[in-house]
């Protein structure tokens, strides 16, 4: 269930744009978490990467077929124009690389494919890109999942229920630390910029 699960959001976050609800890492990371052991975990590196090498082929067969003028639709619109401007001027200066390095990018990853195949770049140079990408970041994400799992497990053993309250707590704290330092920044800053325009 939980390679079926992986291989299915991973396929949907570049052809049906899960990945703007659900980011891609956060979905792999906690599937990688689940799993036994390492043949496993093997298996779902294999079974994420083939589902995201797929769904990127997919999305650059949508872009070659309907071309510039998807990026007036009202997919692309919910997505983002932006997005889709940025995927377009990349892939016209880096090409393949553009491909490669978008899919460690949110957004950006879900963007790129169709942009890939309305720019006209060739499939020879799309596949070989995307299928690096697609083993690099399934490897990677997996990997680190299941090392997190590995190390709770041993934190667990460690220090039982109550190092797992006082890690929450801290991790609550830090969380509502970072949300006050946001709102003084949002706060000067608007302070800033009233001070600007008063002048």
């Amino acid at each position: 269930m939980v390679v079926l699960v992986a291989g299915l959001v991973t396929l949907g976050e570049t052809t049906i744009g899960v990945g703007l609800v659900l980011p891609g890492e956060t979905m792999l990371i906690a599937a990688a978490m689940a799993v036994p052991d390492v043949p496993s975990a093997v298996l779902v590196v294999a079974v994420v990467a083939v589902a995201a090498a797929c769904g990127d082929t997919i999305g650059y067969a949508i872009g070659r077929r309907f071309g510039p003028r998807l990026r007036e639709s009202r997919l692309i619109g919910r997505m983002g124009r932006d997005a889709w401007d940025d995927a377009a001027r990349t892939l016209r200066r880096w090409g393949p690389w553009a491909v490669l390095g978008a899919r460690f990018l949110p957004v950006v990853r879900t963007m790129t494919p169709p942009a890939a195949g309305a720019s006209g770049l060739p499939l020879r140079r799309f596949l070989p890109a995307v299928a690096v990408g697609a083993c690099l970041w399934s490897a990677l994400h997996v990997t680190a999942g299941f090392l997190l799992r590995e190390a709770a497990e041993e934190f667990e053993r460690a220090f039982g229920l109550v190092g797992w309250a006082v890690l929450g707590v801290v991790v609550v704290l830090g969380a509502v630390g970072w949300r006050v330092r946001r709102r003084r920044a949002r706060a000067r800053r608007a302070a800033g910029r009233s001070t600007v325009d008063a002048a």
